[in-house]
């Protein structure tokens, strides 16, 4: 028997509820050693959040800046 696709129109925007805003706070030193493993061993599902936004403070921020400024090239 044959499988039948079904289209569904698309979401408008009105219709869609906004996402809600993260809230769950995790340490810097328990995300950073699971996301460099991710990105070491290519996994895929770390693609899909790479456009996600995280809040940071702002001296890390500023320490972060300063440090890509400042990186010795390859």
């Amino acid at each position: 028997m044959a499988a039948f696709l079904r289209v569904y129109p698309s979401c408008v925007e009105d219709e869609c509820p906004e996402t809600p805003p993260a809230t769950v706070s995790v340490r810097l030193a328990d995300l950073l050693p699971l996301v460099a493993l991710a990105h070491r061993q290519n996994y895929l599902w770390l693609q899909d959040f790479l456009d996600d936004e995280v809040i940071i403070t702002e001296d890390l921020h500023e320490v972060l800046c300063a440090f890509r400024c400042t990186r010795p090239s390859a």
